[in-house]
């Protein structure tokens, strides 16, 4: 009985590893942009939404639900996003918004929630994004038995990778997202040194690991890098569809960090 255990032990860890070996593989495998045959993640229950997750002790808070005051809208006027009930809401027509301050190297916390109401579907249907430095995207998008191309549904590296599986809650759930950000490097000539590169976690599954990026996000195209400055503002997307943010908060981070 032993020996039997001790084999299907064996067989369940193969497969699983298996399974590893595939979703990395559908992430990597060189794709059209926005194929519609790549293989669609598959998906993961994360659990129930929980309360806004508190912001630690060396944490730059970047929406606590007050107020807009750290941002603006992405032409440098005041940010017309609504407020209320401790969450901001997209204002379709609005415009994006973005950070007042510039940043490199972060961990960012945001919370986001698709409409209730279900409208449209495929990229229609509560679509926004998360832009690191204003160029390179984490997708927001209402995917919850919505299908759409893999690179583009939630948790998507906008266009470039899908996520290594499906986490999203129903809309009107609250979703997070902890996103690692590691930003280019360019020498003094504007020559890449090194890539972007995101970990990301949503509803604290593990999504991305250390993905590098090939270049910044672009709608069906995929320019290269060029170079730009160590520290830019955090963007949020106006796609026309009323998604809600909360508790926004990152910690900026350093070298030393990677360990």
């Amino acid at each position: 009985m032993r020996t039997i255990n001790r084999i299907r032990g064996v067989v369940l860890v193969g497969l699983a590893l298996v399974a590893v070996m595939k979703e990395a593989n559908a992430q990597q495998t060189e794709w059209p942009i926005h194929a519609l045959d790549r293989p669609q993640p598959r998906k993961v229950d994360p659990g129930p939404a929980g309360s806004p997750v508190p912001a630690p002790s060396d944490a730059i808070v970047l929406f606590d639900g007050t107020d807009l005051s750290r941002w603006r809208a992405s032409n440098g006027g005041p940010a017309g996003w609504k407020i209320e009930n401790g969450y901001m809401e997209v204002v379709p027509g609005s415009g994006g918004i973005k950070t007042v301050d510039a940043f490199g190297d972060v961990q960012l916390h945001i919370e986001w929630a698709s409409p209730t109401r279900i409208e449209g579907d495929g990229q229609d249907r509560g679509n926004s994004g998360v832009f690191l430095m204003e160029r390179y995207e984490v997708q927001v998008l209402d995917s919850y038995n919505n299908p759409t191309y893999p690179d583009g549904q939630a948790g998507a590296l906008y266009g470039r990778y899908p996520p290594l599986v499906n986490a999203l809650r129903a809309p009107g759930e609250w979703q997070t997202y902890d996103i690692i950000f590691r930003a280019p490097r360019f020498d003094a000539a504007g020559k890449l040194l090194s890539p972007a590169r995101f970990t990301v976690f949503h509803n604290n599954v593990l999504i991305h690991d250390a993905q590098e990026l090939e270049g910044p996000t672009a709608h069906r195209s995929k320019p290269p890098y060029t170079a730009h400055p160590a520290q830019l503002p955090i963007s949020l997307q106006d796609h026309a569809s009323p998604v809600r943010f909360r508790n926004i908060w990152l910690r900026e981070l350093n070298q030393r960090d990677e360990g």
